[in-house]
């Protein structure tokens, strides 16, 4: 199995002016992941943000590049609706070639109206934007000359230069937890990746919808997933539970669709939310649980989301602890 971690970094109590002290941290638990075997970590992207979410994640990949050898560094998501296109395919050429070809661009819709107020572009125009730019990113990645008109972007005799280090250029994973944006993702995208709160059940079906839609080749699925682990499943409870459920309330009040099920906010609990949907417990119930999820999936790609943005936490230390147990007590025992 190839496992990744998605690490947060949002300044919950101070609203940004922690966020120094906060990338540290996020570029520590970067450089630990790849000491204790991860595949691969991510940072995602928002603006105007309650929660001081930092909203530039491909700076912080350049950071953690520089400071690692091996790990893959990646966007989960970047907003490409706030983008130019041939801006986002040059600065993912240029972050593959100082990485030496290890970079993911992992890129999404988004969901919430300020990012899209922060640059003046319109909500209803995500998806055209969205499947636009990805066309332009590819047609960047050849170096060839081209031309494009499209809808939002006309691009005349256009060449980029200098191409990726990885040929045709860096995978490119779009997410999505509707069966629209998972169609989407297999006619433009090199891989599906997951939204973390979407039940077992519903990914095999979702899974389905994303295979039976692909045009040509493999496709591949990612699987993020809310994880924790600790000696114990009661210490995992304890540890992660109050703030992934803070997030789960947020969300359900934001009326995610992995939420639509759930009546009220009081059901939201830890016992209620962990079975079916994240990775949390020992480390012999999440080596069971890593099991169960390929099994049902058929998926060995996952990405492991420890801290929770809207809540704040775990903790830097704990974030730490997790990431040297799952290293040294989960990941090499995964077939």
């Amino acid at each position: 199995m190839k496992v990744g971690v998605y690490i947060s970094i949002a300044d919950v109590q101070g609203s940004g002016s922690n966020l120094q002290r906060i990338v540290d941290e996020a570029i520590e638990e970067a450089v630990l992941a790849e000491e204790m075997g991860f595949d691969a970590c991510f940072f995602g992207e928002h603006h105007q943000d309650r929660d001081g979410f930092l909203p530039s994640p491909l700076i912080v990949a350049a950071a953690v590049a520089a400071r690692t050898q091996r790990i893959k560094i990646g966007t989960s998501v970047l907003l490409l609706p706030l983008y130019h296109p041939v801006h986002v395919a040059e600065d993912v050429a240029t972050l593959d070639i100082l990485s030496k070809g290890r970079i993911i661009l992992g890129v999404g819709l988004g969901y919430q109206a300020p990012d899209f107020a922060a640059f003046n572009i319109p909500q209803k125009e995500a998806r055209g934007r969205l499947e636009e730019g990805i066309e332009v990113i590819r047609h960047c990645w050849t170096g060839e000359p081209f031309t494009y008109n499209g809808k939002h972007f006309q691009l005349d005799n256009v060449r980029c230069l200098p191409t990726p280090v990885q040929r045709p250029g860096p995978p490119l994973w779009v997410g999505g937890s509707v069966p629209a944006s998972i169609k989407r993702a297999a006619k433009v995208g090199d891989a599906w990746i997951s939204t973390p709160s979407t039940t077992r059940s519903d990914t095999v079906d979702l899974r389905e919808i994303y295979e039976s839609a692909l045009s040509e080749g493999p496709g591949q699925v990612v699987l993020m997933k809310d994880a924790w682990v600790a000696p114990t499943k009661e210490a995992a409870f304890e540890e992660y539970g109050p703030y992934v459920v803070d997030a789960y309330k947020y969300y359900w009040r934001a009326g995610l669709p992995d939420f639509q099920y759930i009546k009220s906010e009081s059901e939201i609990t830890i016992e209620n939310m962990a079975p079916n949907r994240m990775v949390v417990g020992s480390p012999e119930e999440c080596i069971g649980e890593f099991n169960e999820w390929k099994e049902s999936t058929g998926s060995d790609n996952f990405v492991l989301r420890l801290r929770q943005a809207h809540s704040g936490g775990p903790p830097h230390g704990q974030i730490m602890d997790a990431i040297q147990r799952f290293g040294r007590e989960v990941l090499p025992y995964l077939n």
